[in-house]
């Protein structure tokens, strides 16, 4: 059971009353503008951008909290190194968590969301942010979501906007679409239903137009190395050829086979040919049938007779499957087509089958299987006795032809066999050879294919944009024009999902029957709203410009402030929102509306904190509640001890009796500062542990190492206080700058108290001089014939003899090194071992 808050003792330093300073400083920010960012005249714009949070009605998260406070501490450091800081925040508050939490207790949404906006508000101006809260804004905001229509206008002006009818996961509880993502182990991520496939009219953006772009641009990005790899593994580059099977006709098979081949009852009318894309070419010599996903488009065509009510079966079954469980499941089923297809290769007619192993999503969904070197091929080949022929063999096998009872997917020293005149080469050799050889026949081209997939932005529910198109039976597919924007959501009352696939708004349909903007005839708007992703893949273009109505982001400000200088945010975005930020940002800049092409120049993932070693739940009732913590500890200690957890890249274990720890340095620093006196000259050696603590904390931030800074600073506060002493206004008051960015209430109390002028955050960073780094004198640790017998001081620098005297003049010590000395071994600065 966790250990309640309320049992921790504190002793509390007289006058320090962190909720009365914490206020007092709050009150002043906001009365004085502190946090106010110049954005038209600032010298030197520093942008500090974070996630922006969804606002959920359980409020403020303590991983929200800990995420903030390190994009905090980070944009005050640079303030503080002379830099105009921008730190905006908002509120990513469309999509189907909003929309659900609404129904669960029976509000509307419109009537939520505003309330979990003012709670978040609340507790994050508690926390003590450096927010310009002028430019806050709300994805569901009118204002906004005009300019997310307009980015959607501007793919669809570019031809990156289509709609096709296409299979995707349908959440049968949630009645929503759902990204591959979303599906675990066959089941809905957020509620835990079984997924099923549904083919729907889905509106897309090509993003796969970009997929080279995006990925080549990964090596030009100062980002985490963990989420520039997780980006290349999502657009998953593969290069090969993509092969051309010609479909075999009826007369060429020759009489004895018409039964198998009849097509619809007919013969095929014009040739038809199946297209391919493997990495491994060098293997089609083994292809001995192909496989189209169920939903390939030939399938129906290819289908015979006497196959029809198979493969219309099968195809029925597997449409019930979700598609992230047909990449993962391990039992092989299919069908035959009863249609044949000639290898280009060996100009010998191969089976064509329909198995629910080839997803049409990638490449062209349809694969040549190669079972003797492919462990799902190997595995179909098996079940169905299909023909599985070696093509690859160890290098100087005596047995090429040696049947296989497993599949060999070896790629080192080995050569291809059973390849007319490529046998004997290298698979690499093989490849291009095989490609050339099919290319100039007109059966294969290079290509470079991606595992990445059209964004699909589409959604079947009610909280989100309205997408800008109209319909109209004598014009088309009409975009709203951009003057018309925006498309207001309309007050649905009942905006419960329903099975139909249909969004809540086509019951609104005085809102969907519209005029034609084309030609003035009865039309109707479109009724799905877009992605949340698609909100949030702009929103740091709108933070500088949110003063501005009649464009997404001022041309001028952009300039200044863009691309963002640093942003921090969780690994679990690393794909998708920074995915889709990228793209956005590429096609804007192609259409002349952006100076540049990537959006986040510096980018860092934090870690995630549990608590008492156990992920953070409901369930398990151990829910950090941070309005708890900053009753008690007040926002400086809490904010400086989720800084203190473990390093801010990896997270930590949230340990209720650990906060004490934390307030007991800030007590101290309180006391020290206030008792501080300015008589007298400060001590050298307290002096030099300060520069060293100002080097350590400056080197440690921008690393984001905050753990160690602040380990540094309480090493420096035990060096202060020592004995009891009373320390000197020279020891102290650099030591109020460098706790600031952790600890901004406190910091900004005790400098006005210092007499400082203005806030803190506008004194300027402490330096240190690389003279008072090196110490004056080293700790050598002792042994004698190998045993630890004490420590001596000598000056830095020292060497052996020095040392041993030193040693010697230590009774302690020199009473075990009686007798002639024999050897001494001498590590300068660290150790010396007498051998008697």
């Amino acid at each position: 059971m966790t250990e309640s808050i309320h049992q921790t003792p504190v002793e509390e330093s007289p006058g320090y009353d962190p909720a009365a300073i914490e206020r007092k400083w709050q009150d002043r920010w906001e009365a004085r503008g502190t946090n106010h960012t110049d954005l038209a005249a600032g010298a030197r714009p520093f942008y500090a951008l974070m996630m922006f949070p969804y606002p959920s009605a359980e409020g403020l998260h303590v991983g929200n909290l800990f995420a903030f406070t390190g994009n905090d501490i980070y944009g005050r450091f640079q303030r503080l190194q002379g830099h105009t800081v921008f730190e905006p925040l908002g509120y990513d508050a469309f999509g189907i968590h909003s929309e659900n939490f609404a129904l669960k207790v029976g509000t509307h949404p419109a009537d939520l969301i505003p309330r979990n906006i003012d709670n978040f508000r609340r507790q994050l101006k508690r926390a003590g942010l450096m927010v310009d809260w002028r430019h806050e804004l709300s994805t569901t905001d009118p204002r906004y979501y005009k300019w997310t229509q307009w980015l959607f206008l501007q793919l669809y002006k570019r031809g990156l906007a289509y709609k096709k009818r296409a299979a995707v996961n349908w959440c049968p509880n949630d009645k929503t679409v759902l990204a591959n993502e979303q599906v675990i182990a066959g089941a809905c991520e957020r509620c835990g239903a079984l997924v099923e496939q549904r083919f729907l009219e889905q509106w897309f953006f090509r993003i796969t137009d970009y997929a080279g772009r995006l990925l080549d641009n990964l090596d030009t990005l100062d980002w985490s190395e963990s989420t520039k790899q997780a980006q290349r593994n999502w657009i998953g580059q593969s290069e090969g050829a993509e092969i051309t099977f010609r479909v075999q006709d009826l007369e060429e098979l020759g009489g004895a086979a018409t039964a198998a081949v009849v097509l619809t009852g007919e013969y095929l009318a014009e040739p038809v040919d199946i297209r391919v894309f493997t990495t491994r070419p060098d293997t089609i010599f083994g292809a001995t049938y192909l496989v189209l996903a169920p939903e390939h488009p030939l399938v129906e065509t290819l289908t015979t007779e006497a196959q029809r009510d198979a493969v219309s079966a099968y195809r029925e079954r597997s449409a019930k499957q979700d598609i992230v469980t047909r990449k993962v499941n391990k039992e092989k089923t299919g069908v035959f087509t009863g249609s044949f297809a000639i290898n280009p290769a060996t100009r010998r007619p191969i089976p064509i089958w329909v198995a629910d192993y080839v997803l049409m999503e990638y490449g062209t969904g349809a694969i040549m299987a190669v079972p003797g070197h492919d462990e799902r091929d190997f595995e179909f080949a098996t079940v169905f006795d299909l023909p599985i022929v070696r093509v690859v063999a160890p290098a100087g096998s005596s047995h090429p032809h040696a049947p296989l009872d497993a599949p060999f997917i070896e790629s080192e020293n080995v050569h291809v066999v059973n390849s007319g005149t490529f046998d004997g080469m290298s698979v690499a050799d093989a490849k291009g050879e095989i490609i050339a050889w099919l290319a100039a026949n007109n059966h294969a081209r290079r290509v470079v294919n991606y595992r990445l997939h059209d964004w699909c932005i589409s959604r079947q529910r009610y909280w989100g944009p309205p997408i800008p198109i109209i319909y109209c039976e004598k014009c088309g597919t009409v975009p709203v024009p951009e003057s018309d924007l925006p498309v207001v959501l309309p007050h649905v009352e009942d905006f419960k999902p329903d099975d139909t696939g249909v969004s809540p708004l086509a019951r609104a349909e005085s809102w969907y029957r519209v005029t034609c903007p084309t030609c003035g005839g009865q039309a109707r708007r479109e009724t799905d709203v877009s992605d949340t992703f698609l909100d949030s893949a702009w929103y740091f273009l709108r933070y500088p410009s949110t003063d501005f109505d009649d464009v997404p982001f001022d041309p001028s400000l952009t300039a200044k402030w863009l691309p963002v200088n640093s942003y921090i945010g969780g690994n679990e975005h690393a794909v998708l929102h920074l995915l889709y930020s990228r793209f956005t940002t590429m096609v804007l800049h192609d259409a002349g509306h952006l100076a540049f092409e990537e959006p986040y120049t510096r980018f860092r993932a934090h870690g995630m904190i549990v608590r008492d070693g156990a992920k953070m739940s409901k369930s398990r009732g151990n829910v950090v509640n941070p309005d708890e913590y900053v009753d008690r500890w007040g926002a400086d200690t809490f904010r400086t001890y989720l800084m203190f957890l473990g390093p801010y890249q990896e997270g930590g274990d949230f340990r209720d009796q650990s906060v004490a720890g934390v307030r007991r340095f800030l007590d101290r620093l309180w006391t020290s500062v206030l008792d501080a006196r300015s008589e007298g000259a400060p001590d050298t050696a307290v002096l030099r542990k300060l520069h060293q603590t100002i080097k350590k904390v400056t080197d440690d931030i921008p690393s984001l190492s905050y753990n160690t800074a602040i380990a540094a600073m309480m090493e420096y506060m035990n060096v202060v206080r020592r004995g009891e002493r009373v320390a000197h206004r020279a020891e102290v008051e650099p030591l109020v700058q460098l706790v600031s960015p952790f600890a901004p209430h406190i910091a900004e109390e005790l400098w006005e108290r210092l007499g400082g002028n203005g806030s803190v955050f506008d004194s300027g960073w402490p330096g240190y001089d690389p003279a008072m780094l090196v110490e004056d004198t080293v700790t050598l640790a002792v042994q004698v014939n190998g045993k630890m017998r004490g420590t001596i001081q000598v000056p830095a620098g020292a060497g052996q003899d020095v040392a041993v005297a030193a040693a010697m003049a230590e009774p302690a010590i020199a009473k075990f090194a009686a007798g002639p000395t024999k050897k001494v071994i001498f590590v300068p600065g660290r150790l010396l071992n007498i051998i008697v």
